[in-house]
């Protein structure tokens, strides 16, 4: 296999586990992941295109899968997974300024999610609310825990990590 197939191939395998990741970490911490008060810890991986630029579709493919596995209605496994997607790649773009691309989950899901959880699962919450509250538990995931995980990735040797 020349270089440029196993770069394909190791690219394509990054992101398989970080899609596996997500979706796993999401179901493994599900009391935590899903309703109105939530913190998905798995979000803090949202942080990860950064670093990784196909992480932007696979946290999109690990939220699906999560979404549809935790047995959520269609409207979170559709807006769900396309704010995630969102949040991923404005986290992407924003890569050279860390503390805006950390905001972008927060914000997104905060909207969208929050919107979600309103409209399917608590309706006799206030939307606004519901936004907030959405928005306060992927700022723990986003803010607190996913600056971490970065540090811990970005020690892996760009040898191991790119190989």
């Amino acid at each position: 296999m020349n270089n440029t197939a196993q770069s394909h191939v190791n690219t394509l395998t990054r992101a398989a586990i970080i899609a596996a990741l997500y979706a796993a970490l999401t179901l493994l911490l599900s009391p935590l992941s899903f309703g109105l008060i939530q913190v998905r810890v798995s979000e803090a991986m949202t942080l990860l295109p950064i670093l990784l630029p196909e992480a932007v579709p696979a946290l999109a493919v690990g939220c699906l899968i999560a979404n549809i596995l935790g047995g959520c209605t269609i409207l979170d496994i559709v807006f769900g997974t396309l704010s995630t997607l969102l949040a991923a790649a404005s986290t992407r773009l924003l890569r050279s300024r860390p503390l805006p691309a950390m905001l972008m989950p927060v914000l997104f899901n905060g909207a969208i999610v929050g919107a979600v959880v309103h409209t399917a699962y608590t309706p006799s919450v206030p939307l606004v609310l519901c936004m907030l509250s959405v928005a306060a538990g992927e700022a723990v995931s986003c803010l607190l825990l996913g600056p971490l995980l970065l540090r811990a990735v970005k020690r892996i040797p760009a040898k191991m990590l790119h190989s």
